[in-house]
């Protein structure tokens, strides 16, 4: 049975560190030039000022999901508190009508439980996850455009 539920971010950082190639490897771009190097540092002095919100998707105790957000005013909004998303995956064999729906309620609540005023997520275009925001009822409002220069 899937279980969705925050947890505290420093002992999730050591169980997540396996997963995190998997999830790089499904989704990240231009990966022949940027490896995986996460600035675990920073993550965690993020967390040490309470601005780090960890939601995990559990089997069983199993971890199989995550959702990493930061927590702050809004740099153009200051009287608003906002979660961006930073990360979030769910195991490929756990993506069943309700791995994702489970996840991100976990996520709502907990951010209303701390205060959050708004949320920003974002969708993979090569991996599409539109469908379960707008399940969520929540709508599109920006495009995001990448490119690679290297080091030129």
């Amino acid at each position: 049975m899937l279980t969705a539920a925050p947890e505290p971010f420093r002992p999730f950082l050591e169980e997540v560190k396996p997963l995190l190639p998997l999830h790089w490897e499904e989704l990240a771009l231009d990966k022949e030039h940027v490896p995986l190097s996460p600035q675990y540092d920073e993550y965690l002095a993020r967390d040490s000022k309470g601005m780090v919100m960890c939601v995990t998707l559990r089997d069983a105790g199993e971890l199989v999901g995550y959702f990493v957000g930061f927590v702050a005013p809004g740099l153009h909004y200051s009287t608003c508190l906002t979660l961006h998303l930073d990360i979030f995956w769910v195991k490929p064999e756990k993506r069943n009508g309700t791995a994702g729906l489970k996840l991100f309620k976990a996520v709502e609540a907990e951010a209303k439980r701390r205060g959050v005023q708004r949320m920003f997520v974002g969708s993979k275009v090569h991996q599409d996850a539109s469908r379960l925001f707008q399940a969520l009822g929540y709508r599109p409002v920006e495009t995001v455009y990448s490119v690679f220069w290297g080091n030129s």
